[in-house]
């Protein structure tokens, strides 16, 4: 039989495990990330439940427990830095402490991935897709960069304003839920001298956290606000440090500081909180997988988990299907949807309004899938 090729649009977490999972399901996989390497920065995510088995037969689980962030507890602070409250039993970013969970990088994440596929998937970095046409037997694929090409199947994993969504399904307004709130995240020096300790203050209607990160010899900063209204460019970087500035400055604590080093930070990320609702998540032979297809928002808490499971689905039954891939996708949302929704919901606890999730209504939702050798299966 002749290899089927993949394209996969994003080198995110998405991408990355699902070039890793139809590589192991014998497709040739090609990787296109808009970036010129793998893309630094981001926050502390979480791996739980049944992804920790995912990352387990990727071979990394182990090498993913090294890299825990090692957070011992939190602190919140009033406006002049001076401590509310501790807690050493969970924190904002990772919930409970005492939990078998993987709280890490994110791109200390991407770093594992990329390395279990490294040497048996081709990359095109600094390039990304400008048209797809698909014909019913294969989808050529016109590259910025690289000469057109031919494959048997596109995969976007570009994220919460997917490229290949826009261009295959239409205008993300389609599916965007927006949640109101607008968060950035960026590398500091660990200048409040934090030791595997989080800090954090909240403002009316904004919030700033300082943590530690790779053994204290650095921290991350998350500046969040909340505006039902606003609408603002997810690329135009000057317009989002001009707006962290106006809302931010005037709520006190180290929140100066943080706006200075944001500006010469190598890794500034900043969007708005939102999630992507679609009805299906394939046309012809193209699929969407990740925050392209079902973001669940930093809110969730779930992001992460759902990506990588969402990736094992999706190679899992598009292999079992063999040449039915209509079948295969078909089966990747009746097998998954019902976890995406679940995990959806879960933002309800973090936002304005929204009701608090009891923690063992959230392990429950979190550990409601079990993996077999093919896909999903779900338990009652």
């Amino acid at each position: 039989m002749t290899v089927q090729k993949v394209l996969v649009s994003g080198a995110s977490v998405a991408g990355l495990a699902a070039a890793y999972w139809l590589g192991r399901h014998g497709y040739s996989v090609t990787v296109v990330e808009r970036h010129p390497g793998l893309r630094p920065g981001g926050q502390a995510i979480d791996v739980r439940g049944p992804a920790l088995t995912v990352l387990d037969r990727m071979g990394i689980l182990a090498a993913a427990e090294e890299r825990k962030t090692g957070i011992r507890g939190a602190s919140v602070v009033d406006r002049d830095g001076n401590e509310l409250s501790r807690d050493t039993e969970s924190t904002p970013t990772g919930g409970r402490i005492d939990n078998p969970n993987i709280e890490l990088l994110r791109d200390d994440l991407i770093e594992l991935l990329y390395g279990a596929i490294e040497s048996t998937t081709e990359f095109l970095f600094d390039d990304s897709v400008a048209a797809l046409q698909d014909d019913g037997s294969s989808v050529e694929v016109t590259f910025v960069r690289a000469g057109a090409r031919k494959f048997d199947f596109v995969v976007g994993a570009d994220g919460l304003h997917s490229n290949v969504r826009r261009k295959v399904f239409g205008p993300e307004e389609q599916f965007i839920k927006r949640l109101g709130t607008y968060s950035a995240i960026f590398t500091v020096p660990n200048f409040l001298e934090l030791d595997y300790w989080q800090k954090w203050h909240y403002g009316d209607s904004t919030m700033a956290g300082v943590y530690s990160a790779r053994d204290n010899s650095e921290a991350r900063a998350a500046l969040a606000f909340m505006d039902t209204e606003l609408e603002i460019d997810y690329r135009d970087t000057e317009a989002q440090f001009a707006e962290l500035e106006r809302r931010m400055i005037e709520d006190g604590w180290v929140r100066a500081q943080l706006l200075h080093y944001m500006r010469s930070a190598p890794d500034f990320y900043f969007d708005e909180m939102a999630q992507i609702v679609m009805d299906g998540w394939a046309k012809g032979r193209v699929a969407l997988v990740g925050d392209a297809a079902y973001c669940c928002s930093p809110l969730s808490g779930q992001g992460t988990s759902v990506a990588l499971l969402g990736a094992y689905v999706l190679a899992g039954e598009l292999a079992a299907a063999g040449k039915d891939y209509e079948r295969g996708f078909a089966n990747y949302h009746a097998e998954f949807s019902g976890f995406v929704e679940r995990n959806q919901w879960l933002v309800s606890d973090n936002i304005p309004g929204g009701e608090p999730i009891p923690e063992e209504e959230f392990e429950r939702i979190v550990h409601s899938i079990t993996l077999d050798d093919y896909g999903i299966g779900f338990e009652d």
